[in-house]
């Protein structure tokens, strides 16, 4: 393999999760930052939390003010 082309390894790179929990795993990056993990989520804690399911065109919409409701059938 040639020399000085490949990313350094992290062997205890850390996964900080916006709950609290940390997690140790090999990494090339030394930090990663995530905000739902097996703690928190909804599907693994069996807890039913609010977590933002809205769309990327529907937060384009309301970021720039255009309105994105449907017209009814028949208007």
């Amino acid at each position: 393999m040639k020399k000085g082309i490949h990313p350094n390894y992290y062997e205890n790179a850390v996964i900080r999760c916006a709950c609290g929990a940390e997690y140790r795993i090999g990494s090339t990056r030394p930090e990663i930052k995530v905000e739902v993990c097996a703690k928190c989520h909804p599907f693994f804690t069996g807890e039913m939390r609010f977590v933002d399911t809205e769309g990327k065109i529907e937060k384009f919409m309301k970021k720039y003010g255009y309105n994105y409701q449907t017209k009814k059938e028949g208007e």
